[in-house]
């Protein structure tokens, strides 16, 4: 795969009802965070650490803008129970473009009014389903 911005991107998260919504034109910029926990294991017959693979997580931050118009960003995070699909395929939802997709629940979410009078949001999302992220294509 060669290199590729992140132009025409595509995000989906479900809503409270479990429909999923695409609300890539709310979204202004994300953070994908699949961090692996490294354990130290290290023997007494070491003199440096050693370490071993333990378990993995994701997070999800989206920043965009708040949109109450129906199946966008309010109405998707208006209520934060229940675990949600979130799917982030990169160049957008097209043949063999890479794709993440994983069951989350929603951390919480922020909304604020700029001085220049933007209301902006933030959602946080972090694994629920304990299957360890993985990329694959659209």
């Amino acid at each position: 795969m060669a290199k590729q911005s992140g132009l025409g991107d595509y995000i989906a998260v479900d809503d409270s009802g479990g429909s999923a919504r695409d609300i890539s034109n709310d979204i202004s910029s994300y953070t994908i965070d699949t961090p692996q926990n490294l354990l130290e294991a290290t023997g007494i017959d070491k003199s440096a650490t050693e370490r071993i693979v333990g378990l993995n997580d994701g997070t999800v931050t989206l920043n965009g803008y708040f949109d109450s118009a129906s199946n966008k960003w309010h109405d998707v995070f208006k209520t934060r129970t229940g675990t949600r699909t979130v799917t982030i395929a990169i160049g957008g939802n097209s043949s063999s473009n890479p794709k993440l997709e994983m069951e989350m629940l929603v951390s919480d979410t922020t909304t604020e009014r700029g001085d220049d009078g933007m209301i902006n949001a933030t959602a946080t999302l972090l694994l629920q389903s304990g299957t360890t992220p993985a990329w694959t294509t659209v």
